[in-house]
């Protein structure tokens, strides 16, 4: 029989050894993450929330198991390859970037360090990926439109809501050197004339050409206007929506954020919820599933969102059909 001494003796080195085996575990090593998003801060930050959000659903705790490298485009494309850079400087396990023309990038600057991007608008194009169901490389990610787009789909809705619209405006960056910029405004004159209208094309090189690109279209009277976005037109989200009340030009647009902003009618995906998948598919990654195995996913949740006041102040009543299919009403 063990004597009450010898007990407490060896659970006293039993605690002692488990003490020491305990002080001598490394601490757990944080992954790294870098963020690199195409517009600014102050007005895109709810998209890192959105991820940052959905790394907490799975259990990363920022700053604790992973540390997030976040740096802003500013709307400015040509800042992207500096960006890139820099994080890659930082040595993360995984980039997301935002936008096309930050994927490409990012696909430029590293073959090894798996990326995962969120809003290409068509990542077959440009060779960003291989196919949507296998990408190949160290390139996955979510799309920001499903195979028919969605600029034809704002096309349709400023229609039902301007039946007597003919001249329409198609507002776009030419300076961004993203192939799917073009293909967006093609595809929206495209839906301009199959509902029997004129397009005509007003082109920004700079948040400095807004005012005078909008007192052109006052000039030439057109009817209405669709934005196209890119990281210029997101940024600028403000200007183009006071410059659209100032001129009294109903416009639509591809972003609820310039709904909500005070433009007059949106139609997209529900971008937030794109990055909140990232998160998950950038967990994936860290557990070892290569970005070539994980498919490109596409939205499938999109939304109408209008500005009833906008609306009311450029003189215009809503349809009841279009405003029974918003998923958000603005007062």
């Amino acid at each position: 029989m063990m004597h009450r001494r010898e007990f407490l003796c060896g659970t006293g080195l039993a605690l002692a050894a488990i003490a020491t085996s305990t002080r001598s575990q490394p601490e757990l090593k944080a992954f790294r993450v870098a963020f690199v998003e195409a517009g600014s801060a102050s007005a895109n930050h709810h998209f890192l929330d959105a991820f940052v959000g959905g790394l907490r659903n799975l259990g990363y705790v920022p700053g604790k198991n992973v540390i997030i490298d976040v740096r802003w485009a500013e709307g400015r494309v040509e800042r992207f390859p500096t960006l890139i850079a820099e994080v890659i400087t930082l040595r993360p396990n995984v980039i997301v970037v935002a936008s096309k023309v930050g994927a490409l990038a990012a696909k430029a600057a590293t073959t090894t360090i798996p990326i995962v991007f969120v809003g290409a608008s068509d990542p077959l194009e440009g060779g960003l990926v291989a196919t949507l169901a296998r990408p190949g490389g160290n390139v996955t990610g979510f799309s920001l439109a499903g195979e028919d787009g969605t600029i034809g789909k704002v096309v349709e809705q400023l229609k039902i809501l301007l039946p007597y619209a003919h001249l329409i405006g198609v507002l776009w960056n030419s300076a961004n050197s993203a192939g799917s910029v073009n293909a967006r405004v093609r595809d929206a004159q495209k839906a301009i004339r199959l509902l029997a209208m004129t397009a005509l094309s007003f082109e920004i090189r700079d948040s400095a050409d807004l005012e005078k690109v909008f007192t052109a279209m006052r000039a030439q009277h057109i009817d209405a206007l669709v934005t196209v976005t890119d990281p210029l037109t997101l940024s600028n989200r403000d200007a183009i929506v006071a410059l659209a009340a100032k001129t009294r030009i109903p416009t639509g647009y591809e972003f609820p954020e310039f709904a909500r902003a005070g433009g007059l009618i949106a139609y997209s995906p529900q971008s937030p919820i794109l990055f909140e998948r990232a998160a998950l598919y950038v967990d994936k990654i860290l557990r070892g599933t290569p970005p070539s195995e994980l498919p490109v996913e596409q939205p499938t949740k999109f939304e109408l969102v209008i500005n009833l006041k906008t609306a009311k102040a450029l003189g215009l009543t809503i349809p009841q059909s279009l405003l029974l299919r918003a998923d958000q009403v603005i007062q």
